[in-house]
């Protein structure tokens, strides 16, 4: 029976060793199909409203539906790339004031570190060409980089379009891959809730997106800093990186505030009320909103970001909440990894109490039965 046991382990971690292997390989074809999956499973409401109330054919609905979210996503970076605009345009002014105030401290650590800020920042160092000369790898991984994200925004719109013209297709597919090792009945019940927590999920972040956006919004006009609906909402977008996209938004507000305000009090103001706004969101905003179908505790969350930004860097951490929320409702359906599915999970209370909580306990119940 252990050598049993055993076989399923070592079974069990090759498996996974070459899922990862084969992820990581396969990263250009794996990705744009599991964004597609997801914002079809975002897209299906509307797609579902259009065939039952306007009476729209399938292929219409899904090409207006994909339509729609592609203009969306097209407004939105166009009115990102407006402000933006905007701001680098007072970048000269913005960069002389910065420097004004952090002149005094790099003659401080100059005088700490001997090291004359000269020898670093030279103007030869400056010239164009010793740039792309030193650089000149980098530039070309960048420039191969955009080349496959210009490529992903033109497949993803069309594997939408498919995933929701073909649902039914794909789900039949599904249900006859599993019918020798569940029922139809049993098929539909996992396939229901992997459409629920996907669901659950990306409608709950839009709405802690456009909440976290508004206290954003409302700390940096307290403070009087310029532009506090732009860099409030672009922070609250950056949350599709979980943990640290809010950390990184929070940084060109603090900038500007180091720029246009006459104390440093203001920049570390930002970035004391955006990690205030996090932590509210993290422990109190998200939990409520998205609720206990994506029941993953915070260590797996955490871990699974890390792992997944390893793997495919920063379209890892987009994905990896997501993915490993299915994944625990898969292990939650299968007998053999019943265990993994509970270790992904919420511990209960029993697993939080302490024993000094658990000794109170028992001593109370004792008094009270004598």
């Amino acid at each position: 029976m252990e050598t049993k046991t055993n076989h399923h382990i070592a079974l069990d971690f090759f498996v996974v060793i070459a899922t990862v292997f084969t992820a990581y390989i396969l990263q250009d074809i794996i990705v744009p199909l599991l964004f597609s999956i997801i914002l079809s499973v975002l897209l299906y409401p509307i797609v579902s409203f259009l065939e039952r109330k306007l009476r729209f054919g399938r292929i219409l609905s899904a090409i207006v539906s994909v339509i729609l979210l592609c203009l969306l996503i097209i407004t939105l970076f166009t009115a990102i790339g407006i402000q933006l605009d905007e701001i680098i345009s007072k970048s000269d002014s913005y960069v002389s004031k910065i420097e004004s105030k952090i002149t005094p401290l790099i003659q401080q650590a100059e005088k700490s570190t001997g090291i004359k800020t000269k020898e670093i920042i030279e103007p030869d160092n400056l010239k164009m060409e010793k740039v792309v000369k030193n650089h000149f790898s980098n530039i070309t991984d960048f420039l191969f980089a955009s080349g496959s994200i210009l490529g992903t925004m033109v497949v993803v719109p069309l594997y939408m379009f498919f995933f929701l013209l073909y649902r039914k297709f794909f789900i039949s597919f599904i249900y006859s891959l599993c019918e020798k090792k569940c029922s139809k009945e049993d098929a539909k019940n996992i396939l229901t809730k992997l459409y629920n927590v996907q669901q659950n999920y990306l409608v709950g972040l839009l709405t802690v997106m456009f909440i976290v956006g508004v206290l954003n919004s409302i700390g940096l006009l307290l403070l009087g800093i310029d532009y506090p609906f732009f860099f409030g909402f672009l922070c609250a977008l950056l949350l599709l990186i979980p943990y640290i996209g809010i950390i990184i938004g929070s940084l060109l507000p603090a900038l500007v505030a180091l720029a246009t305000k006459d104390s440093f009090w203001y920049a570390i103001g930002v970035i004391g009320i955006f990690s205030f706004i996090q932590f509210i969101e993290g422990n109190f905003i998200t939990p409520k909103i998205t609720g206990s179908k994506v029941s993953i505790n915070a260590f797996v969350s955490i871990l699974s970001i890390v792992v997944f930004a390893m793997l495919w860097g920063t379209t890892g951490m987009i994905l990896a909440l997501p993915i490993t929320a299915s994944l625990k409702v898969l292990f939650d359906h299968s007998p053999r990894f019943q265990i993994y599915g509970f270790l992904l999970g919420e511990p209960t209370e029993e697993f939080l109490k302490s024993r000094a909580r658990r000794r109170l306990k028992i001593w109370k119940q004792i008094r009270k039965n004598k």
